[in-house]
């Protein structure tokens, strides 16, 4: 039985679903909150119903959304010949700290892992390919500047680099025109080679390129 009153219990409950929060860190966050004044408790619990309220998905891109389309879909500034596709929308957010990408992105909602019953069809895969390659009769406002460049950044894990290669394959089959690029990979700035693993490291040796 709970030494604490229901309503503290099921605070400490439903924090303690979050990602990351264990017991012990859920009830430090529901003592924090009970000892915030009644208005930053509040203003959190309004932030919470805004955001489940207000926020979908882009209808071009899949990424979060307060309207129709994202900001980035909506950005006439961004080079939409470029695609940056990538499993989940928090994936965008360290590409565009880099400010080396410009272009546009297709979110796929996750990885293929037919172990975990997740398939093409369970993806926004189909979508991606309708992107670059639309229907003869889609409306000329919908598609006005063709993807020349998909770059393929999802997670360097098994999941993601079977997606890549999935993906890939069809582009090379149905859209030969367009240029399918993945992100480099391997050894990262201040490593020591010795403290490497190996498959970090054969990434690193097999992306190498001349010194210019």
């Amino acid at each position: 039985m709970s030494s604490f009153a229901p309503p503290v219990q099921r605070l400490i409950t439903e924090l303690g679903r979050l990602p990351g929060i264990g017991g012990r860190t859920a009830q430090r966050l529901a003592f924090h909150l009970l000892r915030a004044s009644e208005e930053d408790a509040l203003a959190l619990a309004e932030a919470i119903k805004e955001v489940k309220a207000r926020i979908g998905l882009c209808e071009v891109c899949f990424n979060l959304s307060d309207g129709p389309r994202c900001r980035i879909c909506s950005d006439e500034r961004r080079d939409a010949g470029l695609v940056c596709v990538v499993e989940e929308p928090s994936d965008i957010i360290p590409i565009e700290r880099t400010h080396e990408f410009h272009g546009r992105y297709h979110v796929l909602g996750g990885a293929l892992s037919p172990i975990d019953g997740i398939d093409p069809e369970d993806l926004r895969i189909a979508e991606l390919y309708t992107r670059v390659t639309p229907p003869a009769d889609a409306p000329q406002d919908e598609h006005p500047t063709p993807i020349r460049e998909v770059v393929l950044a999802t997670n360097p894990t098994t999941t993601g680099e079977a997606t890549a290669l999935h993906i890939a394959a069809h582009l090379r089959e149905q859209a030969p025109q367009v240029t399918v690029t993945r992100l480099a990979s391997g050894l990262p700035v201040g490593a020591d080679l010795e403290y490497a693993d190996e498959l970090t490291l054969g990434r690193a040796l097999s992306g190498r390129r001349a010194l210019s």
